[in-house]
């Protein structure tokens, strides 16, 4: 028996009537970003692996496919995340001296499933602001994400925010007295992430930096842990305190600007990829066991491209949106007939079509209506009319 027909393992099709869902979430969202004033790009699915990879940490290496481009003999791979792609665009493809605000929509790839994502090939919606320095340009973001989610029928979000500019200076800290390698580093992370305080405790010595990132898991709750947190911090490096007085304002702004919105604070939260060296945020639901939607702060990253400027942003998984409960479009069929007239019917197609409907013409005796049809176009007296399934069609 053939097996040509599966699909690789995690690799998934979207089929009517889902498909028309997930298309009208994209263009929902991107009109968002376009009444923001986000200029829209289509970066290439493939590029030189290390133009795709510029300033990412392991993970992302980790996640995207490579493949040999047979005419060059260079390693290509294959996009698992488009923010180094706009990255580049900004710094090269459409350099500008003023502020710049990009956005997108298209498909990644991920080299195998990520987190609670059971799909290798999301459908990646976002918007990046380059050349903005400090939280404004953050607060914005942040208001065009929240926006976007509304308009793709995602209510009651929870907002997380964190600022990797904590961790990092504690790991730096802990790094200069020898408290840390470097091959230990990633093992760090992950300890970080998955809110291991033990785990934290086993890798590291009993030094202050030592003892506070151990702490930095239970930093999270409403805006009174920041107090906490300040307290906790007070003898770290002076980054890591200018990153908690940054936070603390940022969050602040978020408060006031969007007073509906359940603000949660999580000092160690370090989601996204490891080029993020700021605030950082996500977007979670209780329907949802995954971030929505995630970003951050990542200055400096294009300095590979010959462009290091300011840059904040956020993506956002749409299928992860989808509710699938949308029916296909609506419309109307005209059944094959080889002997009656068809004076007129080209006309009241085309008419039907250029208000927005759906219009099947059969042309075959044997093809049914499709799913989702909610008449047909019959003759009467002359004129192609629609007329609901069930009705009598009128003699001629």
């Amino acid at each position: 028996m053939s097996t040509h027909w599966r699909l690789p393992k995690g690799v998934d099709e979207v089929l009517p009537p889902h498909a028309w869902e997930l298309e009208g979430l994209r263009r929902k969202v991107l009109d968002v970003f376009v009444s923001w004033g986000y200029d829209y790009i289509e970066p290439p699915v493939i590029e030189y692996l290390d133009a795709l990879l510029v300033g990412s940490g392991e993970d992302l290496d980790l996640q995207t496919l490579k493949v040999v481009d047979q005419s060059s003999g260079r390693q290509l791979g294959v996009r698992a995340d488009m923010t180094s792609q706009a990255v580049r665009v900004d710094a090269h493809s459409r350099r500008s001296e003023n502020i710049q605000r990009l956005c997108y929509a298209g498909p990644v790839v991920f080299a195998n499933p990520q987190g609670n994502q059971t799909s290798r090939v999301p459908l990646k919606a976002g918007a990046e602001i380059f050349g903005a320095a400090g939280i404004g340009a953050d607060a914005e973001v942040i208001g065009l994400m929240l926006e976007a989610l509304k308009a793709a029928g995602m209510h009651a979000p929870v907002l997380l925010l964190g600022h990797m500019g904590i961790y990092r200076g504690l790991v730096a800290r802990l790094i200069e007295e020898g408290g840390l390698d470097e091959a230990n580093q990633g093992q760090l992370f992950s300890c970080i992430q998955r809110k291991g305080a033990s785990d934290i405790r086993g890798l590291l010595d009993d030094s202050d930096a030592a003892n506070m990132l151990a702490a930095l898991p239970d930093l999270m709750g409403d805006m009174d842990i920041l107090p906490v947190a300040r307290d906790l911090l007070q003898r770290a490096p002076q980054p890591v305190l200018a990153a908690l007085d940054e936070l603390r304002a940022l969050a602040e702004l978020i408060r006031n600007n969007h007073p509906q919105v359940d603000l949660r604070i999580d000092v160690s939260e370090l989601s996204g990829y490891g080029y993020h060296n700021g605030p950082v945020f996500a977007v979670y639901h209780p329907q949802h066991g995954s971030a929505l939607a995630q970003g951050g702060r990542y200055d400096g990253v294009g300095e590979v491209f010959g462009r290091g400027r300011a840059a904040t942003g956020f993506d956002m998984n749409l299928k992860q949106l989808m509710t699938n409960s949308v029916a296909s479009p609506s419309g109307y069929f005209v059944p094959y007939s080889a002997s009656a007239s068809r004076d007129g019917l080209a006309s009241a197609v085309q008419a039907l079509r250029a208000k927005g409907h759906r219009v099947v013409v059969a042309v075959t005796e044997t093809e049914s209506m499709p799913l989702g049809c909610e008449g047909i176009l019959v003759q009467d007296h002359g004129n192609w009319t629609p007329q609901a399934v069930g009705e009598t069609v009128p003699e001629q």
